[in-house]
């Protein structure tokens, strides 16, 4: 199994509402596949979650680093969110936050090179295991983490270390 197995099957996961994580740019909701361009995805996303019981993991990578074929320094991961939970907003819309739990891996929006094609950001959602520590994979003291680990993210150790189990909701989009 290679690191991009569990990001390739998110691409096709979304099946059913209940397992499309709801991806927001200020008020563009993003459709799974969608087009979205760089300047408008700078910002972490508010994420959402129909049937939203737990606590949760969100992990972002970009699978097509530098250039989507020749992706040699991918996947890169551009961010890891975790203690998400669900918080019910005026219009009824179920929001992920993370109210007490910083980063793990700070959010960096998409920035492909010129004059690449369209990179792949996939978002990916996990439940939070029970008695899941951070800091064990945050960068010490708050600090953002630098370019050098996210290159070439070995998702599939994460996983492991951290004792995730299967993708409960995934999204993606393309920009440039």
């Amino acid at each position: 199994m290679s690191d991009y197995d569990n990001a390739q099957t998110a691409l096709n996961l979304p099946k059913k509402d209940s397992e499309i994580l709801g991806l927001a740019f200020g008020k563009r909701q993003v459709v799974p596949g969608e087009h979205i361009p760089k300047t408008e995805a700078q910002l972490a996303p508010n994420l959402s979650l129909t049937q939203a019981t737990g606590t949760y993991i969100a992990v972002c990578i970009d699978l097509d680093a530098p250039f989507p074929c020749f992706s040699f320094l991918g996947p890169i991961l551009h961010w890891i969110q975790s203690g998400l939970k669900p918080t019910t907003t005026v219009n009824g819309t179920t929001r992920l936050r993370a109210t007490d739990t910083p980063f793990i891996s700070d959010y960096v929006g998409p920035a492909p090179p010129p004059p690449s094609r369209p990179h792949r950001y996939v978002f990916l959602l996990y439940e939070q295991p029970e008695g899941f520590n951070y800091t064990k994979f945050a960068p010490p003291d708050g600090k953002k983490m630098g370019m050098w680990p996210r290159i070439r993210y070995d998702l599939k150790t994460f996983e492991k270390e951290a004792h995730l189990g299967p993708i409960v909701a995934s999204n993606f989009f393309l920009s440039n």
